[in-house]
């Protein structure tokens, strides 16, 4: 059965793949990005590829944006939309971490919250929120990023178990990426190093550290965005969906048994 699907963040990476292959299944799929420009390539790539995608421009910061949401008649909202950023805590500045919050947690939120007022009035929907497998581990140097996403994990869970105790047929799953070769990591990564200088703690082990990430994403980083698609696809499509979906398998694998052992 063809849904109505919004998807925020779709105009690079995880989201604008996600969003062609939903709307290749014969989903009406809304495609929300952050900025006009994007929206302007993402339009111009609908062309190329002769598939339609309803898209404009959707700030999930930007309260006013959210309310655009309010009108739609969703069945499945895909919080997508998500910064990265990087460091240690012993020194990265803290309002980067609490911007990082407002997008990756309290703006989704606010979104869904939106979202979920129709929703709840028509008994049906599904919200997915992309989490990421840096959400079950703590992982040195990202851990800005990766406690968003612990929140966001147990934001998901938590909500679930209320829209199920609230008996409204409203669905609730994370998706959880693991490294996948799009850009986002290494731009992630990356952008502690500008101000990592001299004053850092960890100045003398700049280099190492950074050879080190390069070497793990090499190895460890899926070419392909197919796999959490994949899970998207299900996620979004099913009656009623498991609590998470982890891709690549191999990645999720490793992190369940990090989680055992401890490490």
């Amino acid at each position: 059965m063809s849904k109505t699907i919004l998807i925020t963040g779709a105009g690079t990476g995880i989201g604008r793949d996600a969003a062609f292959a939903l709307a290749a299944r014969g989903h009406r799929v809304i495609a929300t990005t952050f900025s006009e420009a994007q929206a302007v390539l993402l339009r111009e790539e609908c062309l190329q590829r002769g598939q339609t995608l309803q898209v404009f421009k959707l700030d999930i910061t930007n309260a006013a944006e959210r309310e655009m949401l309010r009108p739609l008649e969703l069945d499945v909202l895909i919080n997508n939309a998500a910064l990265g950023d990087s460091g240690s805590l012993a020194e990265v500045a803290v309002e980067r971490i609490r911007s990082l919050f407002e997008v990756n947690l309290f703006s989704t939120l606010a979104l869904t919250q939106v979202a979920l007022r129709g929703m709840i009035a028509r008994e049906r929907g599904t919200i997915l929120f992309i989490s990421s497998i840096a959400g079950r581990i703590p992982m040195p140097f990202l851990m800005p990023y990766s406690m968003s996403k612990f929140a966001l994990s147990a934001a998901g869970a938590g909500l679930r178990a209320e829209m199920d105790q609230l008996g409204k047929n409203i669905q609730i799953a994370l998706i959880e990426p693991g490294a996948i070769h799009t850009g986002f990591n290494q731009s992630m990564t990356n952008n502690k190093y500008a101000w990592m200088a001299e004053g850092s703690y960890f100045s003398a082990q700049a280099d190492k550290i950074k050879a080190q990430e390069s070497r793990v994403f090499h190895l460890l980083e899926a070419r392909s965005t197919r796999s959490i698609v994949a899970k998207i696809i299900a996620a979004a499509e099913a009656r009623r969906p498991h609590l998470r979906y982890v891709a690549p398998w191999f990645q999720g694998l490793l992190v369940r048994l990090a989680r055992i052992f401890g490490v």
